[in-house]
């Protein structure tokens, strides 16, 4: 924290200065890809909206944190320090209806849902990322102060108690969604005899009877919702800062509401970088991904990333019922979660059902099996290998690996610097494992002991996997194992399938081929899958 309150102190950016490495980022502004260049050399700010706090997250939430949480890993792993903003709004029209319906202060249920968001972002792996949550409620001198400014300025003007911004005042509103005036329409109702146009919208409301307020210069009232995010990523960014994200649903009206807000106010651009995640969207709905298609996946990712309008009807939220995210934590391990999420582009939306996430964590079992065979292998914790924090850091792991390593690192990193593409980054991981395992049976490990050789090449190997997941925050410590049955029965099932598997192998030497199939096709029958390796024969729960 400097001695002016921010985490960090942005200047204009320089663009003569060189980006660390050659990271390309698709901007909404201009709807192309660019050289992400930071405002300050080596430091990246970057401000994520948050949610409004008046009920259980839901996975809905979870999308934008996890992703911005695996960009903010991979920017530092790249060489670049980073702080990391998601702001919390905890004072909302909806937080006081969800207040009253529960007959509580709103300060009470903003609290325990905010307590609710974090507790689920720790469980994905991101709250430790987070450089600062701040509230609006600890902003309301900041906000009144920003509303004056932009009334001094002439911007803004008061009306009964209430100040609106004078959008016809901003000749650039627009340019971030790519409307015209004429398409968009600011909040109506019981409101609009007091504004200029109908497009202007709320930078402080007036207090209502019984409604949570604080004392201002129009009178008694709490901000607007558009106002918060201008405010806070100033307070703790500076007045330009580098990447500003959020779903595809708050491109209009938050997101240009707040470059005409902050812009107004500053004189100079918001925000260099505006990033957009597609929406999460229930498979049956409109915008599904998936099939066949005969576009390409750079084709797709952009017709599917600026078609807002459908992905937002089939948007999973509050409203229509999802479900809290913390009843998901007790299906699904929260590495199976986020694993699933970033499977697909950022852009694109996310085809969301419990098969899709079922489908993932078969996936993510090849990965944890193959963990176990090279901790046989080799004695050694694919979990305690030590690797490299930065990708600038000694390589002579991934030139000791075995063939195709080093190239397939490299698409890895191609995958990342084209605009953070964590689904292809993803596919990689599974290229890897393919040839890992290839070389394990190729030169017949499980079988034959003593080549210290290829077992060097398989833990280099294996050490540049847990290198480039750590980057996503993927296979950061193991997973529990199921808790289905305690350890006194575990030992007991490990028995009964060595004896089981001893039977299979005796009646197969025995060339009793009929009861060695029956023992393999019961077992499958209850869920449990033999596979013959040199080394014997293992056992797996489907």
């Amino acid at each position: 924290m400097t001695a002016n309150g921010k985490l960090s102190n942005y200047a204009l950016p320089d663009k003569t200065q060189l980006s660390i490495t050659m990271i390309r980022i698709y901007n909404t502004l201009t709807k192309t890809k660019e050289e992400f260049v930071p405002v300050h050399s080596g430091k990246v700010g970057m401000y994520l909206c948050g949610p409004t706090v008046y009920k259980p997250s839901h996975i809905g939430h979870m999308v934008g944190p996890v992703i911005f949480d695996a960009i903010k890993r991979y920017l530092t792993y790249s060489g670049y320090e980073v702080t990391f903003i998601i702001n919390i709004t905890d004072v909302d029209d909806k937080l006081i209806s969800e207040a009253n319906r529960r007959g509580l202060p709103m300060p009470a249920v903003a609290e325990e849902m905010t307590a609710d968001y974090w507790a689920n972002l720790e469980a994905m792996g991101v709250k430790e990322s987070v450089s600062a949550f701040p509230k609006a409620t600890e902003h309301i001198g900041n906000i009144i102060r920003f509303v004056q400014t932009l009334i001094d300025k002439g911007f803004a003007y008061e009306s009964d108690g209430d100040v609106y911004y004078d959008v016809g005042k901003f000749s650039d509103y627009g340019k971030l969604s790519h409307r015209s005036l004429e398409s968009m329409l600011g909040e109506g109702g019981s409101t609009a005899e007091r504004k200029h146009t109908p497009y202007d919208f709320a930078l402080w409301k007036s207090a209502k009877a019984d409604e949570p307020s604080w004392d201002s210069p129009w009178g008694k009232g709490r901000p607007g919702w558009h106002i918060e995010c201008s405010v806070m990523s100033k307070e703790l960014l500076g007045d330009t800062f580098d990447i500003h994200g959020g779903g595809l649903d708050l491109v209009f009206p938050h997101h240009e509401n707040e470059v005409a807000q902050s812009e107004a106010c500053h004189g100079k651009a918001m925000c260099n970088f505006w990033m957009h995640n597609g929406l999460m969207q229930a498979s049956s709905e409109t915008g599904k991904v998936g099939g066949r298609n005969t576009r390409s996946n750079e084709e797709q990712t952009a017709a599917l990333a600026d078609n807002a309008a459908e992905q937002e009807a089939g948007k999973i939220s509050k409203s229509k019922g999802a479900s809290a995210f913390r009843d998901m934590l007790k299906v699904f391990e929260a590495e199976t979660i986020r694993f699933f999420l970033l499977s697909t582009h950022y852009r694109r939306p996310i085809d969301f059902s419990f098969e899709r996430i079922e489908e993932v964590g078969k996936g993510l079992e090849t990965f944890y099996r193959f963990f176990k065979r090279f901790e046989k292998i080799t004695g050694q914790s694919f979990y305690r290998l030590n690797v490299p924090l930065t990708r600038t850091a000694d390589k002579s792991k991934e030139e000791k690996s075995p063939d195709g390593i080093a190239e397939l690192r490299s698409k890895f990193l191609e995958s990342m610097d084209d605009d953070f593409n964590t689904g292809g980054a993803i596919g990689v991981f599974f290229d890897i494992l393919r040839l890992l395992n290839k070389f394990i049976d190729d030169n017949k490990m499980e079988a034959v002991q003593g080549n210290s050789n290829a077992v060097e090449q398989l833990q280099q190997g294996a050490a540049v996997l847990r290198e480039l997941a750590l980057t996503l925050g993927l296979f950061v410590k193991p997973v529990k194992e199921a808790e289905a049955i305690t350890s006194a029965s575990a030992e007991l099932v490990g028995k009964l399938m060595t004896l089981l598997i001893e039977l299979r192998a005796a009646a197969r030497k025995n060339k009793d081929f009929a009861t060695a199939d029956k023992i393999r096709k019961d077992l499958s029958d209850f869920g449990i899958t033999l596979e013959d390796r040199p080394g014997g024969t293992e056992w797996r729960t489907e």
